[in-house]
């Protein structure tokens, strides 16, 4: 019979939890106290520990997770808590928990997590534990989210900290690479060395081979003096690639050698360089299709892509709206030196049925429009305005789709004015697709267009398909098929 410990101080919870798992042939112990759970785990040698990161007096759980990670290196401990903050998240999987699981519980998910952990117990040689953290949890800047989605993302975060491995970071822009590059180093055993981070994109092409490695004097006309590249700036620390996709081909394969060989040799130089630096790269774009294409090294790709963190765009994870809302308002609040504003049932509806095509940055620009604009301390839905500030963006056209906020119903025959200015708003957004079109031959645009409408319709009827269906005038069985190519997720909810 297997044997599952459970550490909490809660009462409630250590009840429902015996409830739970009292049909699944678990022999089961139970601690109130860290101090009683590490005294249990020698006493009983449990096959898995159930968790709670917040213990009254005495010892909380990450450091008990450290005494128990101490004593029986082999044991997974799945963590658990109600407060779903990044770092508790990040510092348990950098600690060598096995699992984080946010309060209240799904009872399958738990049941799959738990028998995770046994199978792992049973084949587990050992994990790898990190130094503390600082206890800090609060950031200026910081990543917002309880969904799953995003804890499984502060969970790779947490693994891949404190190594030393090319990492990954992928997601739409607006999703939060750079954030996720930063708590990767702010973890990691760099943290007290440079980071530098660099939007590959925003060099033309000519310099971003000098910015990055650096020239000799006389290598090219204008070069009048030695210039040190990025990879020298930044020796010992960590230096984070932004939209590595756009990077020219005579760049990667000098990146490709300071990944191989660890060196570098500036532009019209004969010295080598030794590059000692982590590399954390970014795209929003397809690398895989890239590389078909040879618009990207295939060698160079296998060796960023070791590691992969995905960020799911915001429309994917609506349930943390509330989250990111409440964030941008307190950080405003704090900025300004003012007090905090709110937002109304109404405008929160407005921008829950938004699509939200700039992802959370997108969010945060129109949250910090509607503090200045708002004069009370209630943001009302007029106070709301959606926009697309890039305008060479492919963004750019959705956002102007949804900021007519357009009724996608028939009006009635008597209402012609709503008729006439849904018709205006439509025409706006369709010349705003040509455009993009003319500016970007590779953009298919009926898929484009046809994946914002199946996306937004889902977000208006709270993930109902039947009833997106019928705003969309097709069947059922239609919109399921478009939901399943364009990878859009099933589980689209409005708060």
């Amino acid at each position: 019979m297997s044997r599952l410990l459970i550490i909490d101080d809660d009462p409630d919870v250590r009840y429902s939890l015996e409830r739970l798992f009292s049909g699944d042939g678990w022999e089961m112990a139970f601690a109130a106290s860290g101090e009683e759970g590490i005294d249990a785990a020698v006493k009983r040698a449990p096959d898995a520990v159930l968790l709670d990161v917040r213990l009254g007096a005495g010892m909380d759980g990450l450091e008990v997770l450290r005494g128990l990670r101490r004593e029986h290196p082999h044991l997974p401990v799945v963590m658990m808590t109600a407060h779903g903050t990044t770092q508790t998240a990040i510092e348990a999987m950098r600690e060598g928990a096995f699992d984080y699981l946010v309060k209240p519980f799904d009872a399958e998910r738990m049941r799959e997590v738990i028998a995770s952990a046994l199978r792992a117990s049973r084949a587990m040689r050992g994990k790898v534990s990190y130094p503390p953290l600082s206890r800090k949890e609060e950031h200026d800047e910081s990543i917002v989210g309880k969904t799953r989605a995003m804890q499984e993302v502060y969970k790779r975060i947490g693994q891949v900290s404190g190594s030393d491995a090319p990492v990954m970071i992928t997601g739409e822009t607006g999703t939060g690479k750079e954030l996720v590059a930063r708590a990767i180093v702010q973890h990691g055993v760099r943290a007290k060395k440079p980071f530098l981070a660099i939007n590959c994109a925003a060099i033309p092409e000519g310099l971003i081979e000098s910015e990055l490695f650096g020239h000799e004097r006389g290598a090219f006309t204008g070069a009048v003096e030695r210039r040190i590249g990025k990879f020298e700036q930044c020796r010992g620390g960590t230096i984070f690639l932004d939209e590595i996709g756009d990077m020219p081909l005579a760049t990667q394969a000098k990146l490709l050698r300071v990944l191989q060989e660890g060196e570098l040799t500036r532009i019209g130089g004969r010295e080598t360089v030794r590059a000692e630096v982590r590399i954390l790269a970014a795209t929003h774009a397809d690398l895989e299709k890239a590389v078909a294409e040879k618009r990207f090294r295939q060698d160079l790709y296998y060796r960023l892509n070791v590691v992969r963190i995905h960020l799911p765009p915001l429309r994917e994870r609506l349930e943390d709206l509330p989250l990111l809302v409440e964030d941008f308002l307190a950080r405003r609040a704090r900025e300004e030196g003012r007090p905090l504003k709110t937002v109304s049932r109404e405008a929160f509806k407005r921008l829950a049925a938004h699509a939200w095509p700039g992802n959370v940055r997108e969010l945060q620009n129109v949250i910090e429009r509607a503090t200045v604009a708002c004069p009370t301390e209630i943001i009302s839905a007029g106070d709301l305005q959606f926009g697309a500030p890039r305008r060479s963006s492919r963004c750019a056209s959705l956002a102007i789709i949804s900021a007519g906020d357009l009724q996608f119903g028939a009006p009635s025959a008597a209402d012609g004015s709503s008729r006439a200015e849904a018709g205006s708003a439509l025409d706006a957004a369709l010349n705003a697709l040509f455009l993009e079109a003319s500016r970007d031959p590779k953009l298919k645009l009926i898929a484009f267009a046809e994946r914002a409408l199946v996306t937004r319709a889902l977000a208006r009827c709270g993930g109902n398909q039947a009833r997106a269906a019928r705003l969309l005038g097709m069947t059922r069985a239609t919109l399921r098929k478009r939901i399943e190519r364009y990878g859009i997720q099933r589980s689209v909810q409005v708060i």
